[in-house]
């Protein structure tokens, strides 16, 4: 402990006495340090920490698949959520459904984002309310218990914080439920991070009553669920007790699961679907950054080894005097490791100053964002990365002076010393390890650019600009009969009414309207309406054939979207309620149900509306092109397209286009609405253009950070191949000073220098290269439209990194043209 201490005493003297290199490592090491345990900090929140329940483990997300017929997630009936409840194998079975819906009572109507729950959900769950109770796991009421659990955001802001609102009435469309309790501040839902659509509000239902559909087997409307796994079973376990019950139903019911849908039901760790699609791209942010890290560590022990050269008589005379190998080795690792240490405190004091910067340009789609914080996970890690950090740059240096030649060293008295041939050798291949490192990540950075740019130039099938979506929410009532827009009839008058409005608007030139599933890439899977399919003139139950992907629209929809018609028509004001049901279909819905038959005129069998067990023949009207609705990355879902005025929907989007002023639209398209009906909500304006950006945020963000890291690595590889050719130049200005005396010339010194350089350059591009194919295969699922070894992209970013080199080496050759022989020699 004694030699430790004297160790950093020593350390922190040598340190301060070099203090220009000390600052210029410690800046290196603290953005490198601190740059990592921020995306550190995003992955284990994300990734890495269990999910706030107790016994998460046991939590699983169940999801009915049909891949006989490539259907996936579609959902369960309320029989089947049943059998899964009583079969044991779970302690608790709760589909989750919801949505908006209307609160009423205060100055103005607000929307609200509830979940619709069974009873046991919060028990499932193990979460107890801040203050009040949650509902009853054994309460088996068929329809809406009339009882919610709000929100610690919600009591505060729409109540201020009333201390007595356990037991108080609120009116959520229309009726009238009692507030039982609250939720501590900071809960969300599984996956529900500070998006918009977090959960203020929790109603608790059985889905075998009104306004749910009848309880049959094949309506398939409760999704998603989530389940806790009885205790003492595994997942793995559990799947096959599933298996086992799902193989006895298909026995038990052949009619409503025949062999070819070959139903069947999967069981996904809660935490898998919580985080979603980003794993990928969260694991390519932190191998970015630890490239970073290590690029940086390199160009220290690079400026390392020149302090050791300078050093290397004072470890001499140390060792003269009796200090041992293994002495010097340690007191130059302890110096490493205290200036590591020092990088790191830096490092975590810049994180602790930019957490709410951090915060602010992370996608608030990323899953997981409000459990994001510098805990003591992060903290170690931050240690972890410094000690580790510091015994890289540390270990070449330490095992140089642990290797000196006595003799020789004492014997260079006052000339200086210069690098060993070893030391030499060690520079280099630090050299060729950060071009290749930096090579690596930037060319992952390219793929990434060149994709996004391949995505944000794709054929989206619609027009979004001068186009402004303004969200509204119809009530539904648990009384269907005191529904005022229960049908089409009766719903048709307020649509036409607000269209009407909305194009008296200042600006407006074209006005529609459709259900939030029609808005392109702005809804989620929540917002989707699927309904089971029957061809004219096939032999199929509605279960054998997948559930389609639907909008319900106004005629002018397609118009106001620039939407191309490849056959039939679209709709007009004559398909009301009073004509016959008809449909609008894409061309990936003609080309998977009807490949090489013209699809118009053809006939399929949907639910009525309001009656998901009774079904009526649709006509199809009208062939659209495939547009990219759901996501940029493909266009060739089957999608089909309901007039408004045949079946009405709850979730309103009104669409406006033309010269608008887009911070005024809202509040008139506000006024009007509620000039129709004073009780209804109007929220969530958004411009397309600011959708499209918003489908993006999660690519964007990855994109940016990996080029901002690549970035960095470019600078950092400049700066290490100048610092290494200037350092070689300094060591050789005895024998460059003697080549210009014998007569050479200043372009050959010149030539000579940028040739070690490039030979560098081109040997750190050679192992970089190898390296990137590697990685760039093991990111092909983030790219679109461009190859994992895209030749343009590797030869351009090589190319890069080689003239970089150059430039990195022309400085110190421009120098080295101009050495003065006669002083060169005099010095030595």
């Amino acid at each position: 402990m004694n030699s430790f201490l004297q160790d950093v005493r020593y350390a922190a003297r040598m340190l301060r006495k070099s203090l220009s290199f000390t600052v210029i490592a410690v800046l290196t090491l603290a953005l490198g340090i601190g740059a990592t345990a921020a995306i550190f900090s995003v992955v284990d929140a994300t990734l890495l920490h269990p999910l706030p329940y107790p016994q998460s483990e046991q939590l699983v997300s169940v999801k009915d698949d049909l891949p006989g017929v490539g259907a996936q997630d579609v959902g369960m009936s309320v029989p089947e959520w049943q059998d899964l409840a009583r079969s044991g194998i779970f302690q608790y079975v709760a589909p989750v459904g919801g949505g908006s819906v209307n609160l009423t009572g205060s100055s103005q109507p607000a929307r609200i984002f509830f979940a619709a729950v069974p009873p046991n959900y919060f028990a499932l769950l193990g979460v107890k309310p801040e203050f009040g109770r949650t509902f009853d796991p054994e309460d088996h009421t068929p329809g809406f218990t009339l009882e919610v659990v709000i929100s610690d955001g919600l009591w505060k802001g729409a109540f201020g914080g009333d201390p007595n609102i356990l037991g108080r009435s609120v009116r959520l469309d229309n009726d009238l439920y009692q507030i039982i309790g609250v939720m501590p501040a900071g809960y969300h839902d599984p996956g529900r991070t500070t998006e918009e659509r977090n959960t203020e509000l929790w109603a608790a239902t059985g889905f075998a009553a009104a306004p749910a559909p009848p309880p049959l087997r094949k309506s398939h409307f409760l999704s998603p669920a989530i389940a806790r796994i009885a205790p003492g079973l595994t997942i793995a376990q559990a799947q096959s007790r599933v298996d086992a019950l799902v193989a006895a139903l298909q026995k038990q019911f052949p009619e409503d699961y025949p062999l070819k849908s070959a139903w069947t039901v999967r069981l996904i760790p809660l935490t898998e679907k919580v985080v979603g699609n980003v794993r990928q791209s969260l694991i390519l942010l932190l191998g970015a950054v630890g490239l970073v890290l290590l690029i940086g560590c390199v160009n220290i022990a690079n400026l390392l080894l020149a302090r050791a050269s300078a050093r290397g008589r004072e470890m001499a005379v140390r060792q003269a005097l009796g200090a041992t190998r293994t002495r010097l080795v340690q007191q130059l690792l302890t110096e490493s490791l205290f200036l590591s240490l020092l990088g790191g405190m830096a490092g975590l004091a810049i994180l602790f100053c930019v957490k709410g910067f951090l915060l602010q340009i992370l996608p608030d789609s990323l899953p997981r964002l409000n459990e994001i914080s510098i805990n003591w996970a992060v903290l170690l890690f931050a240690l972890l990365a410094s000690l580790v950090a510091g015994a890289i740059f540390g270990l070449a240096p330490a095992l140089h002076a642990g290797r000196l030649d006595l003799t020789q060293m004492l014997k260079l008295e006052g000339r200086g010393s210069t690098g060993s041939g070893e030391q030499v050798r060690t520079r280099r291949v630090l050299m060729v390890t950060e071009f290749a490192l930096s090579l690596v990540l930037m060319i992952a950075a390219g793929l990434l650019l060149r994709s996004f740019w391949d995505l944000l130039n794709v054929r989206l099938g619609f027009n979004p600009q001068n186009v402004m979506a303004v969200r509204t929410w119809l009530p539904i009532p648990n009384e269907p009969e005191t529904d005022i827009y229960r049908t089409p009839a009766q719903e048709a008058p307020f649509v036409r009414e607000v269209l009407r409005r909305a194009r008296t608007l200042p600006g407006v030139e074209e006005v529609a309207i459709g259900d939030q599933a029609s808005v392109p890439l702005g809804h989620s899977q929540i917002d989707l309406k699927r309904f089971p399919l029957i061809f004219e003139g096939r032999e199929t139950s509605s279960n054998q054939t997948p559930l389609a992907d639907t909008s319900m629209v106004t005629p002018e929809y397609f118009h106001l979207l620039g939407t191309t018609l490849l056959g039939g028509r679209f709709f007009t004001e004559s398909d009301d309620e009073k004509a016959a049901p008809v449909v609008v279909i894409n061309e990936a819905f003609a080309r998977t149900y009807w490949p090489n038959e013209n699809p118009v005129g053809k006939r399929l069998k949907l639910p009525i509306p309001g009656d998901r067990s009774t079904f009526s023949w649709n006509i199809v009207i009208g062939v659209v092109a495939d547009a990219r609705t759901e996501s940029l990355e493909g266009s060739s879902t089957p999608q089909m397209y309901l007039s408004l005025y045949q079946r009405p929907a709850k979730d309103l989007a009104i669409y406006v286009r033309g010269r608008l002023d887009t911070a005024a639209i809202p509040m008139e398209v506000r006024e009007q609405v509620q000039a129709v009906n004073p009780e209804l909500p109007v929220f969530g304006a958004q411009t397309l253009d600011e959708v499209l950006s918003g489908s993006l945020s999660v690519r964007r963000f990855s994109m940016e950070m990996v080029a901002l890291f690549a970035l960095t690595a470019l600078l950092l590889a400049g700066l290490g191949i100048y610092g290494v050719i200037s350092y070689i130049v300094s060591e050789r200005t005895h024998e460059i000073g003697i080549r210009l005396a014998l007569g050479a010339q200043s372009q050959s010194i010149l030539r000579m220098v940028l040739r070690q350089g490039l030979g560098l350059a081109i040997a750190g591009a050679a192992v970089g290269l190898v390296c990137a194919l590697i990685v760039s295969h093991l990111m092909a699922g983030l790219l679109y439209g461009v190859r994992p070894t895209d030749p343009v992209t590797f030869a351009s970013v090589a190319l890069l990194l080689i003239g970089v080199s150059l430039l990195g080496c022309y400085i110190p050759g421009r120098r080295a043209m101009r050495v003065d022989p006669m002083v060169a020699l005099r010095n030595e």
